[in-house]
């Protein structure tokens, strides 16, 4: 066959050629920053609770931590879950701010914190998430779940589905409130990912987090979160206490570019997880910096695609890719980007096609998937032949 057609042959091994050029992992070096000073690190102050965490929200990497994956009582930092899974149905436009819920007799009779709402009312949905958040409204909690999914247990299987998909391997809910059940249960490992969830994919429902009053129906109320006072740097989350569960804080704020989480559960009082939470903050906040890499979806390059219209396609990130560092250090990292093997055509946007490592000093200190920018539908025959020449080569 090859002797009947030399010149069409050696055409299309040529082009073949050309368009598979070598694509080895690129190294992309970070611009150093200016040279500072480095400043030392101590060791994380000492916590009295049954588990604790900091992290930085933007890298998700924890910065001090305990017994983050011992099984304990949430209480009401439930009901961060019960308005992530509110804020998701606003934001898939199922339900609206300005959605007026009916108050049964079952969310009126809840007992615990109270809104307190009257049956037969007929309450906003933006109150009703105010309520939940600011007052921490278990018969708030109780009227939303039955509006968004027809009954309190619907919701909760909600809760839990989301749970899943957020990574948060060692939680299980059983009520949209947090009163005390034992197969109702987190770790503060969990509590944070959600957390990190809450501040990142619904930042326009977050502002509730950092609101210190509330009224209605005449009634003025204080958010618990004794943080909000004491320090304008914090912005949220939420407490919560039962015997069970002692005193918990789930605590967030921003400073210099770094937004800090904390997570104290099973504190011996108000005041300790208050304090303790304190002491975390000031310690991420004066120790560490947050770096920002990448921006999500700009093109950070290209990877080789077989049998599609083209043989290149545009790669990036899904979120804005972040590394937290001791403040003052001043070495480069560098970033490897690495390829499924022989992909092919067709392509969809948002398919995850390989993986970006930034190193330190020959540690990875983040890593996050690479994506496809942009959809690349299978080619022509021309193509199709194109590559499988080149294929053939490859392989001799």
């Amino acid at each position: 066959m090859f002797k009947q057609y030399p010149f069409c042959f050696t055409l299309v091994f040529l082009l073949g050629l050309l368009s598979s050029v070598s694509h080895a992992d690129p190294v992309i070096p970070i611009a150093a920053p200016v040279a500072v000073q480095p400043t030392l690190t101590p060791l994380a102050p000492n916590i009295n609770a049954k588990a604790y965490l900091l992290m930085d929200a933007y890298s998700g990497k924890i910065l001090a931590s305990e017994n983050i994956e011992q099984r304990v009582a949430p209480a009401s930092l439930t009901k961060m879950m019960t308005s992530y899974v509110v804020s998701m149905a606003l934001n898939q436009g199922r339900i609206h701010l300005n959605d007026l819920v009916l108050i049964s007799e079952a969310a009126w009779k809840t007992g615990g914190s109270k809104m307190f709402i009257k049956v037969g009312d007929k309450v906003s949905v933006q109150d009703l998430m105010q309520g939940m958040i600011v007052d921490s409204g278990n018969d708030a909690c109780v009227a939303m779940a039955e509006y968004v999914a027809g009954s309190q247990e619907a919701f909760v299987n909600l809760m839990n589905q989301q749970a899943a998909r957020l990574g948060m391997k060692n939680t299980h809910f059983v009520d949209v409130d947090g009163l005390p059940d034992p197969n109702h249960y987190t770790t503060a490992q969990d509590m944070a990912i959600l957390a990190r969830a809450l501040i990142l994919d619904f930042p326009e429902d977050y502002k509730w987090y950092s609101q210190k009053w509330f009224s209605y129906n005449g009634i003025k109320q204080p958010n618990r979160n004794r943080l909000l006072w004491r320090d304008s740097d914090v912005d949220g989350i939420k407490t919560g206490h039962t015997n069970e569960a002692g005193f918990c804080l789930a605590a967030s704020g921003q400073k210099n570019g770094l937004r800090l989480i904390t997570i104290v559960m099973g504190a011996p009082s108000d005041e300790m997880r208050a304090q303790d939470s304190q002491k975390l903050l000031t310690y991420g906040f004066r120790f560490f910096e947050s770096r920002k890499l990448y921006n999500a979806n700009v093109e950070l390059s290209t990877a080789r695609i077989w049998f599609g219209q083209s043989p290149q396609i545009k790669v990036g990130i899904a979120r804005d890719l972040y590394v937290t560092l001791p403040l003052g250090a001043n070495k480069k990292p560098y970033t490897t980007m690495t390829y499924i093997s022989n992909l092919k055509a067709p392509i969809k946007k948002g398919e995850i096609i390989g993986q970006i490592n930034v190193t330190l000093n020959d540690k990875m200190i983040a890593s996050a998937p690479l994506i496809a920018l942009e959809n690349l539908p299978k080619g022509g025959l021309w193509r199709n032949l194109v590559d499988r020449t080149n294929l053939l080569f490859n392989k001799i």
